[in-house]
């Protein structure tokens, strides 16, 4: 047993973690490749902050980009590709995910402050306004020369 962790610990660090495939991407053709970026740059990669999957140098994104390449090799449409990787992955992985029950909030949410925040100001506004003594312009001025 001692001698099994001994030999994981100092396993060189390629066996640490899953083997990489280093070689690029072959597209068979400019329509496959045009294709693959423009639905990799709409998902999201699910172990960065904020990256795309075309953008990512994660292992997990390249995995992804494999996997996506694979599924339009299957003839998946782009919708079925990204229902496929929702289901794996969640909602997470797109960058636009639909209007249901879970997101309306992200939807909805910047446009509710915003009129909340026209709804206070309108109100502030108001009230100044009712508070603000009546001005009498027929009186003299006591400015005028």
């Amino acid at each position: 047993m001692l001698a099994a962790v001994l030999a994981l610990a100092h396993a060189p660090p390629a066996l640490a973690q899953a083997a990489a495939d280093p070689a690029p991407l072959a597209f068979t053709d400019a329509a496959e490749e045009a294709r693959f970026h423009a639905l990799t740059s709409e998902l999201r990669c699910v172990m960065c902050q904020n990256q795309s999957l075309a953008d990512s140098n994660a292992q997990i994104a390249h995995d992804m980009r494999r996997e996506v390449l694979a599924l339009m090799r299957q003839g998946r449409s782009d919708a079925e590709i990204k229902q496929h990787l929702v289901q794996r992955y969640g909602e997470f992985v797109l960058y636009r995910p639909t209007v249901d029950s879970h997101t309306w909030l992200l939807w909805f949410g910047p446009g509710l402050i915003l009129l909340g925040g026209a709804a206070v100001v309108w109100t502030i506004v108001r009230r100044r306004a009712q508070a603000a003594p009546a001005r009498d312009d027929d009186a003299p001025s006591e400015h005028e020369w």
